[in-house]
């Protein structure tokens, strides 16, 4: 699949509707799990090359590019998989990752969006939202943590705050891992079936699973209000958790080949360096 097809195929736009999407389904990719993985396995060197350079770059100061992804997503959908899998098969040095909780005091005391500017990525790196900003109007949403018109003043200042980053030279790829709730509950089930899954289970999980209908229609309230051209929302079918991580990683190789960054020029002279090195 091109990276055209990739983003064509999982990209939110005009129309789009959460509940038409099969978490089953495997959009643009007709292999099998087999298939999968090996696509994954092949396609690591790729994004691993296009990350070092785009911080090779960046550290000659040719370049202000970053990427930052923006991983969402019903609990056990697997976030944590894809940060595993598909970010950790690049070098770690490059990339910095930032898993938001509940705010703290000094958070609280502050826009919603103050933590979150804090830990976008400096030039030459890639950075990951565990959960992010749209928590603030998802949870936020759902549980009534904040007024309907403060709401409805988020979704503004997000579209806001995401042109402004996009225009620095951040590329943002934010994705949505859309799991069923059938899928949810067996992988909720295997966290307390397996001791050493233990702990991973959040007793609060099933207090937000009893709220599913709510969330998927916060989502889909987010898809329509956030989702721009400079910022585009993708939405990852992921039962099949490797169908979920190949996605990911051909979406961030896309942002990268767009990017396109360069080998830097050497501030030195390359023959005379090979000479007194030889000599030495």
């Amino acid at each position: 699949m091109t990276k055209t097809t990739w983003a064509t195929a999982l990209r939110v736009d005009d129309g789009f509707q959460l509940a038409d999407v099969d978490p089953d389904s495997t959009p643009g990719f007709d292999g099998d799990k087999k298939d999968g993985e090996k696509a994954l396995d092949k396609r690591r060197e790729t994004l691993s090359d296009l990350q070092e350079r785009l911080y090779a770059a960046s550290r000659s100061g040719e370049s202000t590019d970053a990427v930052l992804l923006v991983l969402q997503a019903m609990d056990s959908a697997g976030k944590g998989g894809i940060v595993r899998h598909v970010v950790g098969g690049v070098d770690p040095q490059g990339v910095e990752l930032a898993a938001f909780k509940a705010p703290t005091d000094e958070e609280r005391a502050h826009d919603f969006l103050w933590r979150i500017e804090k830990r976008l990525p400096r030039p030459g790196f890639i950075g990951v939202f565990d959960r992010s900003h749209y928590e603030d109007v998802l949870i936020g949403r759902v549980r009534k943590l904040a007024p309907e018109g403060e709401i409805e003043r988020r979704y503004g200042a997000i579209v806001d705050f995401e042109r402004r980053v996009a225009a620095s030279g951040i590329r943002i790829v934010k994705v949505m891992l859309h799991i069923s709730r059938d899928e949810q509950k067996e992988r909720l089930m295997e966290r307390l079936d397996r001791s050493d899954k233990h702990w991973k289970y959040n007793p609060g999980d099933v207090d937000e699973r009893m709220l599913w209908d709510d969330y998927m229609a916060a989502y889909q309230s987010v898809f329509d209000r956030t989702s721009a051209p400079e910022a585009p929302w993708h939405v990852i079918p992921a039962n099949s958790k490797w169908y979920a991580r190949l996605a990911v990683q051909e979406l961030l190789i896309a942002a990268l080949e767009d990017i396109d960054p360069q080998w830097p020029v050497a501030d030195f002279d390359v023959e005379a360096e090979k000479k007194r090195l030889a000599a030495s």
